[in-house]
């Protein structure tokens, strides 16, 4: 007979941590991964050359996912003109932890210097029956720096009938451009405690979308344009009690995209149309969709 079980580890508190570093080579006019300091459950191996001159890095959790009481730390310095794509192999797993056990911790901080480029392109987080998970993230743009960051939450493993079965996911987003604050979110999630199908929070839908859309330095014209041109995809793809999108314009230097869908999918394939507009109008350039690797 089988039963769901979580990954078993010693309760004794995990420390995975993990600091890349990144370059532009100008003779070879392609971003390198120069350092990478880590210890498991974080993992890379290899940083692989786009064709546009960015690396594409994919960040490997070797415990199939993030279990109570983990405290996980990752570092991201992305160097002058260097561009670099981030994602990871799969979902994130968020596990029940046992009794007694404290919420599982994650801290990111990324620091993109004069001219770089952050892609930041993970694949959904899904939090178990059970789960407790805390994160922040820490964002530093420097001048004329850019930056692409999405993040989706689930409701849970809704194969297996999960929906909003998780205790706790907590997170803080902080991102500074030039030094000044431009973006600060902080929420908390307790299904367990309060219903989140409420209208001040989910209402019918299922799925959360955040993806912030920044390059310093831009003329307020140049994002009032791009604004107009993102509202206008997020009022093609809306779909009332499905799904809906919205945009919005940081006090500077971005905008921001978020959607509420009752499924995944639909979610993914807009977010890949906001990005490759941003990515065409503000640099001219295609979005390349990372390559996964298992």
């Amino acid at each position: 007979m089988k039963t769901d079980v979580s990954p078993v580890r010693s309760a004794t508190t995990v420390h995975g941590y993990l600091r890349l570093h990144f370059e532009r080579d100008e003779s070879m006019q392609q971003t390198r991964l120069m350092r990478s300091e880590q210890q498991q459950p974080l993992k890379v191996i290899r940083a692989f050359p786009l064709a546009d001159g960015a690396a594409l890095l994919h960040l490997h959790n070797l415990s199939g996912g993030v279990l109570g009481g983990d405290q996980l730390t990752m570092h991201v310095e992305v160097g002058e003109h260097a561009s670099v794509q981030l994602t990871t192999t799969s979902a994130t797993r968020l596990y029940r932890p046992r009794a007694n056990v404290p919420p599982a911790q994650q801290r990111s901080i990324m620091r993109v210097a004069s001219g770089g480029l952050l892609e930041y392109l993970p694949d959904m987080v899904i939090p178990f029956a059970g789960a407790r998970y805390q994160q922040e993230t820490r964002i530093e743009l420097g001048e004329q720096a850019g930056l692409f960051w999405w993040e989706t939450l689930a409701p849970g493993r809704t194969a297996r009938g999960e929906m909003f079965a998780y205790e706790l996911f907590s997170n803080r987003t902080y991102i500074t451009a030039a030094k000044i604050p431009i973006a600060i979110e902080h929420f908390k999630l307790e299904p367990c405690a309060r219903d989140v199908s409420s209208l001040a929070r989910f209402g019918p839908y299922h799925y959360l979308s955040t993806f912030y859309i920044c390059h310093v330095g831009l003329e307020a014209t140049r994002w009032s344009q791009l604004e107009q041109m993102c509202s206008a995809i997020a009022r093609a793809r809306s779909k009332s009690g499905e799904i809906i999108w919205g945009v919005s314009a940081l006090v500077a230097h971005g905008l921001v995209v978020r959607a509420l869908s009752q499924q995944s999918q639909a979610i993914t394939e807009g977010l890949l149309e906001f990005w490759r507009v941003a990515k065409q109008e503000l640099y001219g350039r295609a979005a390349i969709v990372p390559r996964k690797i298992y």
